[in-house]
């Protein structure tokens, strides 16, 4: 018991001297510091509302960037990435993180590593998950410029339930990249399957060019 008045009596020492010698807060530089390493091995039992502890902070600063290595591009695996990361390890199969964490890391921060690394993460998780899977489809398009797994990325995405109309960019994106004979065979497949006769059409024109 002693200790533990003596441990409190330490911390509100620290917290007055704080207060009274630090800056206003609108002066100081906003610094977010990111969970430990391997935090959902140390949970006690408690890995789901640690989780929602660590979304609901990491979504009051989804547009936080900790350090810019140029305009409009963050450093890679920055604080917002870390914490996604972690609460994402600490309940695996949670979809609004993986849904909406992509996205702030690709488009709002501009954390490509982060948005590379963690869109991987999420395809894994829900790889039956059109949504999921046509932003990840963008992410690998426009930021990692990789029209190779963008288009597989979609013919996944068609596949869960996406439209059918993503097949039919998986096939531009394939022919772009040099990869004609897997564009003919999607083609293929999807005439045997009886796809929509103006689809095929449509892929069947950009064969033939």
């Amino acid at each position: 018991m002693k200790l533990l008045f003596f441990l409190l009596f330490i911390s509100l020492g620290i917290l007055s001297v704080t207060w009274v010698t630090a800056p206003p807060m609108e002066e100081r530089p906003k610094y977010l510091v990111a969970p430990p390493p391997y935090l959902e091995y140390f949970h006690f039992g408690f890995h789901e509302p640690l989780a929602d502890s660590l979304w609901i902070r990491s979504i009051q600063d989804f547009d936080y960037c900790e350090q810019k290595k140029a305009e409009n591009l963050c450093q890679g695996h920055g604080w917002l990435y870390q914490m996604l990361d972690t609460i994402t390890n600490l309940s695996p199969y949670w979809r609004k993180p993986y849904a909406t964490g992509g996205v702030a890391l690709s488009v709002i921060i501009s954390d490509i590593e982060g948005a590379t690394k963690f869109f991987d993460k999420s395809v894994k998780a829900f790889p039956q998950d059109w949504n999921i899977l046509y932003r990840a489809a963008y992410h690998s398009l426009y930021e990692e410029k990789n029209k190779e797994k963008a288009a597989q990325r979609l013919i996944a995405a068609a596949r869960a339930g996406g439209g059918d109309w993503f097949y039919s960019l998986a096939q531009k994106l394939m022919i772009e990249s040099g990869d004609r004979e897997l564009a003919e065979r999607l083609y293929q497949d999807l005439l045997q399957q009886g796809f929509d006769p103006q689809l095929l059409a449509r892929m069947k024109s950009r064969l033939v060019r």
